[in-house]
């Protein structure tokens, strides 16, 4: 402790020389200057009427000051009087000389005086004030008042009207923060009546309440079963874009992790815990954005680590991983990735899947001590025994894929899904439509309670009560912006929210905020996860992340002589040069195919028959080896157009279009897949029924 400190704590008490005076000291300057200005009179003569004025002077100004800051009477009188009170004593004083004890005794007796009536006069001041503020809160109150009484009658008037429902009364209407909306808190009547009857017919109360584009009536469950909560938005927040917060602060999987907006401006919490979640939009819905909105909470969660399969390359991945890998494709040891693994192979995501099957089991075997001291039969998940959160780009695609491998991973999903819940591992699966196809597994419909659809106004493969069973009144009209769509949680009921947009700056400053604080995986996770985990940023299983993030490519095509101006291709074998080597590699693939088909004989190809006998390689459909297509597509589509118009409504599959054209069904299906992104045909999404159909029939 310095001596300054010491001497300020034992020199006594501190005056705040800057403070206003009270009523004691008030009163005791007020006395200690009247006796100041009379001795000093006295001794050199003073007029003793020069203190009478001062004394009016100062009894004048105080009012004037007082009228001004519109002081009671009391106080106005208060202030005066010890004005000229002082005064005349002053002027006594002057005249007769300050020291004798009846000039003394007098000028204690006005010091006491004074300072009790300063003290009543405050007294007052307060009573009037606080009169007045609860005058002005009473009026607020009553002005509130009186708009939600308008509100609950104008309410019970509509429900009664659209819903053919007597509401009993209007216990509360709470007006949002937002000012987007209010919530009616109303009693049901008696009889059975349930929320539902309102609930299914909240686009026609919003109808008639006139309510703008964007604007819902959404009805749940009260307090009780007898209760009803009505929410009105009154302002279209789904048609703005909604920027990310800038508050990277951490967060926790008990806590919620934020997916967006409500309507009411509240965030929209999910919570992943036991549950797993599906996030449906179809192409241009804000889907890939919402997925980064998705593992950018998961980044900030400080019991989260997050493995991300994508087989389209990686990307949704991808700007994760960017940040904290150098060219060399290693680690900055500065910097950790926002996600803990990326798989965009197949033989990546099964071993990912194989690991966290692993993990699982091995928790269920190691953590029993723990869990049977923590009382529970659900794994404790802290940032020292994280949550493993898989994210899978198309997940559910996956799932009704016919494809060999799809369907092994396929297997796994299900299996994690299935027996990891109590152990922590739990799946975010995305879909580009919320159709029978995609929700058909019963799995995926009770464990991804968690659903969400971004809609962006389209209908086609958006059955929404597929998605939201037992939710009545959604309509995709509702949300006819991108990122806005409707999210259901067993915590919460379906309703209308916006996703935030995130922005590849952000994605970068998320990473670098959130580096230090994702969590490690667990020991004996991590002894059960073995090398297929601890190796997963290795050089060589992130090759491919390098070439990514380096746009370069491992061997540039050759030119090829043309005619026309030189564009960048492929570097296809079909248009190399043939040297000598590539004669005696033909020469000896063609000694070997003899040698087979001497052996065991030789068959047609079931794809070859019907098809033309051109001087074609065999192999894959290039656009090398295409002499009759142009960018219209092949030859046969316009054969294959006339036939799906004559279908009619119905359509065509692509199976009957191949056996029509004599075709493969692969050819066939990218032909198709081709002229429906021209307009020339229309693909209808009906699952094991889909067909292309002509656009006059569609």
């Amino acid at each position: 402790m310095s001596a300054s400190t010491a001497t300020s704590k034992n020199s006594g008490p501190v005056l705040d020389w800057a403070a206003g005076h009270g009523p004691v000291t008030g009163a005791l300057s007020a006395t200690t200057g009247m006796f100041a200005v009379a001795a000093t009179g006295a001794a050199t003569s003073m007029p003793p009427a020069w203190a009478l004025a001062v004394g009016t002077a100062g009894a004048i100004g105080h009012t004037a000051a007082g009228l001004r800051w519109r002081n009671t009477g009391r106080t106005l009188a208060t202030r005066a009087a010890s004005w000229l009170v002082g005064a005349g004593w002053t002027t006594w004083a002057v005249a007769h000389g300050p020291l004798s004890w009846a000039a003394l005794g007098s000028l204690a007796t006005i010091g006491v005086a004074i300072g009790t009536a300063t003290r009543a006069a405050n007294l007052h001041e307060e009573a009037r004030e606080e009169e007045t503020l609860h005058a002005e809160r009473q009026a607020i109150a009553a002005e509130l008042s009186a708009e939600r009484r308008a509100i609950a009658a104008e309410w019970i008037d509509r429900v009664q009207r659209v819903c053919g429902v007597t509401l009993a009364r209007v216990m509360a209407v709470e007006m949002w923060k937002t000012g987007t909306g209010f919530t009616v808190d109303a009693e049901l009547p008696a009889g059975g009546t349930t929320y539902d009857r309102i609930a299914k017919e909240g686009p026609r109360l919003a109808a008639d309440a006139r309510l703008p584009h964007g604007c819902t009536v959404a009805a749940g469950p009260g307090v009780d079963q007898g209760r009803v909560l009505i929410d009105v938005t009154t302002v279209n927040v789904l048609s703005k874009e909604v920027p990310y917060p800038t508050d990277y602060s951490p967060l926790s999987l008990h806590t919620g992790i934020p997916w967006g907006v409500r309507t009411n401006g509240e965030s929209a919490l999910v919570f992943l815990r036991e549950q797993c979640g599906l996030l449906v939009g179809p192409t241009g819905s804000g889907k890939t954005n919402m997925l980064h909105t998705i593992l950018a909470g998961f980044a900030r969660a400080t019991d989260v680590l997050t493995w991300v399969i994508d087989l389209n390359a990686g990307s949704s991945g991808l700007p994760w991983v960017r940040p904290a890998i150098d060219p060399d494709g290693k680690l900055i040891s500065e910097v950790k990735p926002g996600i803990d693994w990326l798989a965009s192979t197949y033989e990546e995501a099964r071993l990912m899947l194989e690991t966290a099957l692993a993990i699982g089991s091995h928790r269920k075997i190691a953590y029993q001590d723990l869990m049977a001291t923590a009382n529970t039969d659900l794994l404790p998940i802290t940032p020292q025994i994280p949550q493993i959160l898989l994210v899978i780009d198309e997940g559910a695609e996956i799932l009704v894929s016919n494809d060999k491998e799809m369907r092994e991973l396929a297997q796994l999903i299900l299996k994690v899904i299935r027996l990891l819940r109590s152990m922590g591992i739990r799946t975010v699966l995305t879909a580009l439509g919320a159709t029978g196809s995609v929700l058909g597994n019963l799995l995926i419909r009770r464990e991804a309670k968690t659903r969400v659809a971004l809609t962006g106004g389209e209908t086609e493969g958006m059955d929404l009560s597929k998605l939201f069973p037992g939710s009545r009144g959604l309509r995709v009209t509702q949300a006819p912006y991108k990122g806005s769509g409707f999210l259901g949680t067993p915590e919460t009921p379906v309703a209308l929210f916006k996703a935030w947009r995130i922005l590849p700056s952000q994605i970068r400053e998320i990473v670098t905020a959130t580096s230090n604080r994702h969590p490690a995986l667990d020991k004996v996770s991590g002894h059960a996860a073995g090398d297929a985990y601890a190796q997963r940023w290795n050089p060589d299983r992130t090759a491919w992340m390098r070439q990514a993030l380096t746009n370069t490519v491992a061997e540039p095509a050759p030119s090829v002589p043309a005619t026309g101006p030189a564009k960048s291709s492929l570097n296809l074998s079909a248009l190399r040069p043939t040297g000598p080597d590539e004669e005696d590699a033909d020469a000896l693939a063609a000694e070997l195919m003899r040698q087979i088909d001497q052996r065991f004989g030789t068959t047609t190809e079931p794809e070859a028959v019907g098809q033309p006998s051109d001087e074609q390689a065999p192999g894959l459909n290039l656009s090398a080896f295409r002499g009759n297509e142009d960018s219209s597509g092949p030859a046969w589509l316009a054969d294959a157009i006339e036939a799906i118009k004559a279908a009619g409504a119905a359509g065509m599959k692509p199976k009957a279009v191949a056996d029509l054209v004599g075709r493969s069904r692969q050819a066939v299906r990218d032909a198709l897949k081709d002229a429906a992104e021209r307009g020339e045909l229309v693909y209808r999404d009906n699952g094991p029924h889909s067909a292309y159909i002509h656009p006059e029939h569609a």
